[in-house]
């Protein structure tokens, strides 16, 4: 009865693609707004735009990550004090007494 997840890894490959999937978006934006047709205040703030969404983007997804892996981690304590309690429960066992009888006194 013990079902403990299987912890995933990612491949060498994913992160690879990943990195680069970031990477490549990441110039592109530059040269979009490098190329653009307007001054310098307009480009600066489209750059700043573009790493303040960047580094909120960064922020949300590991907000997600730590919630979601205490989730898990208490999940996974609740579930051996689960395992704990069937292994140690005797369905046959004599139960003991709740209230004193008569012989007791």
């Amino acid at each position: 009865m013990n079902e403990t997840p299987v912890k995933q890894q990612n491949t060498g490959a994913f992160y690879a693609q990943a990195v680069a999937s970031f990477g490549v978006a990441t110039a592109a934006v530059a040269l979009g707004i490098y190329n653009l047709d307007t001054n310098a205040w307009v480009r600066s703030f489209l750059g700043i735009a573009v790493l303040y969404l960047t580094t909120s983007a960064f922020t949300l997804a590991k907000v997600i990550r730590d919630r979601q892996e205490v989730g898990q981690i208490v999940s996974r304590v609740d579930q051996a004090r689960m395992e704990k309690l069937m292994t140690n429960y005797d369905p046959f066992a004599p139960k003991p007494p709740t209230q004193p009888t008569a012989q007791d006194r």
